[in-house]
């Protein structure tokens, strides 16, 4: 396998992983597809350009990456997400190549590399080496589709019989503490909720209860972050988290452009505000001009009641 940059993304049942797409971006289309329903991923991939899918059956890390290995020996700088898989295979890569791991980027190329530490806090720019692994921080780089048809073919990957993890049970993630880049269903808070009898935090708090009862994570903007009503890393935006929900529910959100850059590609965006004139409810499929608040504390109170009435 030839090319300065490949990606290599762990499928399972023909989902790709969170970060998959951004990954691919990263490596210019190049990516291997290893593990299970490899082609029907492929249509899940738009930046794609040139796939090579490998079925290896359920996950096992380390034998996918002593399969791996010769694959990839060419190639000088491997890229994965940094999904639960991703993390899994990614050392184990590393140490089958004999190369350094740089884990938690956010951009790679042949200068340089930049790694993100302490939660998010700082950013470290390091030399790239000339042959190395990188694994890519989800829902931060976004990805554009490339347009046309990505080339296709299969490559065969035995998995050679060496000691592994065996994995008892895969559980779903928990929308409070789940990155916001995997969130289905997403509640946005925004400065506007702290108009009103409540304060931030606590309108915050009754947001976290809303979307524990919709199974939902809550997410912000730049404002409430630093404002200290919800942790940095629940940051939406092209300086917080790039996000692709089904469902994004924003509450007193006005909508600078760095917020809606980190709407990548959400499927259906509400927006609750008093300002029907505002970016937020401009670009949204839905908008409903009222307090957000208010509207808030009712839906709260609603579910309350309808999840009392279910336990009489």
């Amino acid at each position: 396998m030839k090319g300065e940059v490949v990606a290599v993304l762990v499928v399972r049942d023909g989902v790709p992983p969170v970060g998959g797409d951004e990954a691919v971006a990263e490596a210019g289309g190049a990516a291997v597809l290893v593990g299970s329903g490899c082609r029907r991923a492929v249509a899940e991939l738009p930046p794609l350009r040139r796939a090579w899918c490998a079925e290896a059956g359920d996950f096992a890390p380390g034998a996918y990456a002593a399969a791996l290995a010769p694959l990839l020996a060419e190639v000088p700088r491997v890229v994965l997400p940094g999904s639960p898989d991703g993390r899994d295979l990614a050392p184990r890569l590393a140490a089958a190549l004999d190369r350094p791991l740089l884990a938690g980027a956010t951009r790679t190329d042949a200068a340089g590399t930049d790694l993100v530490r302490w939660d998010g806090r700082l950013t470290a720019v390091v030399r790239t080496p000339a042959r190395c692994v990188v694994s890519l921080v989800p829902g931060v780089r976004g990805a554009l589709p490339a347009g046309g048809i990505p080339e296709v073919s299969d490559v065969d990957v035995p998995l050679p019989p060496v000691p592994d993890a065996e994995v008892l049970e895969v559980l779903e993630p928990d929308p409070a503490t789940a990155e916001l880049g995997e969130a289905r269903r997403l509640l946005g808070a925004g400065a506007g909720l702290a108009r009103g009898d409540l304060t931030g935090p606590e309108s915050v708090a009754l947001l976290e209860e809303l979307a524990t009862a919709l199974g939902a994570s809550v997410g912000a903007t730049r404002v409430v972050t630093d404002a200290g009503w919800t942790a940095p890393g629940r940051q939406i935006g092209t300086t917080g988290a790039v996000v692709s929900p089904e469902l994004y529910l924003a509450f007193g959100v006005s909508g600078a452009a760095q917020h809606l850059g980190g709407l990548d590609a959400s499927g259906h965006v509400v927006s609750v505000n008093t300002d029907a004139s505002c970016p937020m409810t401009a670009m949204a499929d839905l908008g409903l001009v009222t307090d957000a608040q208010r509207l808030l504390a009712e839906l709260v109170r609603r579910l309350a009641r309808i999840e009392e009435e279910h336990h009489v």
